[in-house]
C-alpha cells in the first residue's frame, strides 16, 4: 500500500500540507482534487521520487512498478507504435537482448517472452493507440511528425503500456476529444492496479474512481466513493453552516428558475429528460461550492435579433479537400448545440466556420447585421499579450470604463489583488484561459463558440461557468470532452462524422454507450491490425491488403442476415399498413355506424387497435435492426 506518515512538504517557503497520515491500499483507485495550488502535483512529484518530504515519511511496496505519462516526448523517427511498446519496459529489454542473443540464449529469452504475454504486445499496443483517436495509418508514422497535442497522446499511451502496480495520470483527459476520455474512462476502470488521478472532470472522476483524497486546509482527507458522493458529503458538511446554508438556497433557487424555463422549451422527450436529470442534480452540486472564488455572469447582449444565422448548403474543408459537406444550419438566441462525433471529423473546422476563422468551400448563408461573437479556442491563449497584465487587457478594450469596476470584474475570475497588475507571462494555463474568458464575456456577445473551453480549468471554476451559461440569453455552439458541461448546459447535440454534420437524437450516455460497444466490436472483429508472424523473429508485421478484403467481405457477409430481418420487416410493415389504409376507408363509410352494423363496427374497431399495435411493434423491431446495422457498418467503415 501507499502510505503517508506525518507528512509536510513545503514550496518557495509556503507550506502545502502538514501532518498528513493516510494509506491508500492496492487496487484502490483515488481521485486527488483540490484548488490550483494546493499541492497535487507536489504530491506526485513525492512518489515519484522526484521531491522529498520536509518532514514525516512516504513509503510503498519496493518491488512495486510505477507508471506516470512524461511531459516531454523525444524527437525520434521510431513510429508510434514502437514509442508505445516502450512502455512496457520488460519487453523493450527482452527485445534488445534477442537482437544479439546467441542461438542458445534465444529458447530462454522466447520463454520469458511468452510468460510475460509479449506476444500480443504490438496487439495491445495498437488497440491503446486506437482508443487514445490514431487510426490504422497514423499509428505506423515517425513519432517526429505528430504535434504537440498527439504527442502527450503518445505519451499517455505509452503510460498505459506499462505493466504498472501504481498509475499516476495528472490531467489526462486536457488533450483527448470526447471519444477518447470515455474511452479511457473504461479502460481506467477496468485497471489493475493503484490509480492515483488528477483530473478536473466530474463525469470522468465519476466513472473511473472509488476514492476521492481532497487536498483543503493543508490537510488531505479520503473519501469513500465517486466524485459526486464526495460533493454529497461535502455539501452536507458546508451546509451546518448558516451563512452557507443562505448561499446554498439562493444558489438552488437559481438553478430550479432555470431548470423551469428549460422544462417549458423542451421539444426533445429524451434529451430534456437528461439534462433536467443533471441540472437537478446541480441543485446537490450547488451546495459544495459555496465558497468558490468564482462568481461570473454574462452580461445581457445589447442587441438580440430574432435570428442570428441561417446557413444552407455549406461545404467546408482545406486544400480543395471537403471535411463536412452540405449540411444546414440555424441558430437563434436561446439555442445550445453541442458537437460531439471522433477526432478529426471536422467539430473545430464547423466551429472556425461560424468565427468567420475559415471561409466555406460552397454556402448559402445569412448572417443578421447585430451578430456579435465571442469565440475561445485554444490557439487564443496564445494571442493574449504576454508583456501586458490582466488589468491592461480590458483596459484595452474599454478605455473609459473606471479601474475599480474592471478590477471588480475580473475578480469574479480569480484574479484579486495584485495578481491583476502582474504581467502574465508567468500564467497558468488555467489563469490564461480564464482571462481568455473573461475578455470574451466582456465584449457581450450573443454567439458563443467555445471549442474546449475548460481545458486547464479546476473544478471550481468549471461550475462557475456552467452555472453562468445557463444564464446565456444569446445561442451558443459547444464543443468539450466535459460531460458534465455540455449535460447541462445544451440542449441539442450535433454529431459531426463521416463528412455529414446532424442532429443526434439520444443523449450523451447514449452516445457513451455507442462509442464503448463501437470500440468493442472493433477490438472482436478484428480491428487491430498488428499480427506477430512467428516466436522465432518477433516482428510484427500488417495484415495484408488481401487477406484484410477477405476479411472484411466475410463480415459483411455476417450482417447479411441482418439486412434480410430489416427487408422482411419493411415487408410486413407494408402490409400492416394497407391493411390499415383498407380499414380506414371501411371507418370511413356512413353505413358502418347504422345500428344494424354495431357488431362490424365493434370488431372493426377492434381490429384497428390491433393493427396499431402491431404496427408499433413491427417499427420498433425494425429501429432496432437497422440501428445494429448501422452500429456494424460504421464500425467496418471506419477500419
Amino acid at each position: 500500500m501507499l502510505v503517508f506518515s506525518n507528512l509536510a512538504i513545503r514550496r518557495g517557503g509556503r507550506q502545502l500540507f502538514s501532518g498528513i497520515n493516510l494509506s491508500i491500499h492496492a487496487q484502490q483507485k483515488v481521485g486527488l482534487t483540490g484548488a490550483n495550488g494546493t499541492g497535487k502535483s507536489s504530491l506526485f512529484a513525492l512518489m515519484m521520487g522526484q521531491l522529498d518530504a520536509d518532514e514525516g515519511a512516504f513509503s510503498m511496496p519496493p518491488d512495486w512498478v510505477t507508471a506516470h505519462v512524461k511531459q516531454e516526448t523525444p524527437q525520434t523517427s521510431i513510429s508510434a507504435l514502437d514509442y508505445t511498446l516502450q512502455g512496457d519496459r520488460e519487453y523493450s529489454e527482452l527485445q534488445a537482448q534477442m537482437e544479439i542473443a546467441t542461438d542458445e540464449q534465444l529458447a530462454t529469452l522466447h520463454a520469458r517472452l511468452d510468460a510475460i504475454d509479449g506476444y500480443t504486445a504490438p496487439a495491445r499496443a495498437a488497440i491503446l493507440l486506437q482508443g487514445l483517436g490514431f487510426s490504422d495509418t497514423t499509428i505506423q508514422q515517425p513519432v517526429s511528425q505528430f504535434s504537440g497535442g498527439w504527442r502527450m497522446r503518445l505519451n499517455l499511451a505509452q503510460a498505459l503500456m506499462c505493466r504498472s502496480d501504481l498509475l499516476l495520470l495528472d490531467e489526462p483527459t486536457n488533450h483527448l476529444d470526447l471519444d477518447a476520455v470515455i474511452w479511457l474512462q473504461n479502460w481506467l476502470a477496468a485497471y489493475q492496479g493503484t490509480l492515483m488521478l488528477i483530473s478536473h472532470d466530474r463525469e470522468f472522476l465519476d466513472g473511473a474512481v472509488t476514492h476521492i483524497a481532497s487536498i483543503e486546509h493543508e490537510k488531505i482527507t479520503l473519501y469513500t466513493g465517486n466524485y459526486s458522493a464526495f460533493e454529497n458529503i461535502r455539501a452536507q458538511q458546508l451546509a451546518q453552516q448558516q451563512s452557507a446554508y443562505m448561499k446554498q438556497q439562493r444558489e438552488i433557487s437559481h438553478m430550479q428558475n432555470f431548470v423551469d424555463r428549460f422544462r417549458a422549451k423542451a421539444t426533445k422527450a429524451k434529451q430534456a429528460q437528461s439534462r433536467l436529470k443533471a441540472l437537478e442534480r446541480m441543485q446537490t452540486i450547488a451546495p459544495a461550492h459555496v465558497d468558490s472564488p468564482f462568481t461570473l455572469s454574462f452580461f445581457t447582449p445589447e442587441v438580440l435579433p430574432e435570428r442570428l444565422l441561417m446557413a444552407r448548403q455549406v461545404r467546408l474543408g482545406y486544400g480543395g479537400t471537403p471535411v463536412i459537406e452540405e449540411f444546414k444550419l440555424d441558430l437563434s438566441p436561446g439555442d445550445r448545440l453541442g458537437l460531439i462525433g471522433p477526432n478529426g471529423a471536422g467539430k473545430s473546422t464547423l466551429i472556425k466556420y461560424l468565427s468567420g476563422d475559415l471561409a466555406a468551400m460552397k454556402e448559402d448563408v445569412w448572417r443578421a447585421k447585430d451578430l456579435k461573437i465571442g469565440y475561445f479556442a485554444q490557439h487564443q491563449l496564445e494571442q493574449l499579450d504576454a508583456g501586458r497584465s490582466a488589468l491592461e487587457h480590458l483596459q484595452a478594450m474599454d478605455r473609459k470604463a473606471a479601474e475599480q469596476s474592471l478590477r471588480n470584474y475580473l475578480g469574479g475570475f480569480g484574479f484579486t489583488g495584485e495578481r491583476v497588475s502582474d504581467v502574465i507571462a508567468p500564467f497558468s494555463g488555467g489563469e490564461k484561459a480564464r482571462l481568455a474568458l473573461a475578455l470574451i464575456i466582456y465584449q457581450k456577445p450573443n454567439l458563443l463558440l467555445l471549442d474546449e473551453p475548460t481545458n486547464h480549468l479546476d473544478l471550481e471554476m468549471r461550475h462557475a461557468l456552467t452555472v453562468a451559461l445557463q444564464e446565456f440569453a444569446g445561442a451558443m455552439v459547444i464543443v468539450s470532452h466535459d460531460r458534465h458541461l455540455l449535460k447541462t448546459v445544451t440542449d441539442r447535440l450535433v454529431m459531426v462524422s463521416h463528412s455529414r454534420a446532424e442532429d443526434y437524437e439520444g443523449d450523451l450516455d447514449d452516445y457513451a454507450k455507442w462509442i464503448q460497444e463501437r470500440k468493442r466490436v472493433q477490438e472482436q472483429v478484428g480491428k487491430v491490425p498488428c499480427t506477430a508472424s512467428s516466436p522465432a523473429d518477433g516482428a510484427v508485421t500488417l495484415l495484408s491488403r488481401k487477406e484484410r478484403r477477405r476479411e472484411e467481405a466475410e463480415k459483411r457477409r455476417q450482417l447479411q442476415p441482418v439486412r434480410n430481418t430489416i427487408k422482411a420487416l419493411e415487408q410486413k410493415l407494408d402490409q400492416l399498413a394497407e391493411k390499415k389504409r383498407l380499414l380506414q376507408q371501411q371507418l370511413g363509410t356512413v353505413e358502418l355506424y347504422q345500428e344494424s352494423n354495431k357488431q362490424r363496427l365493434k370488431a372493426a374497431l377492434q381490429e384497428q387497435q390491433e393493427l396499431d399495435k402491431a404496427l408499433q411493434k413491427v417499427e420498433q423491431q425494425w429501429l432496432e435492426a437497422t440501428e445494429a446495422l448501422e452500429l456494424a457498418e460504421s464500425t467496418f467503415a471506419t477500419h
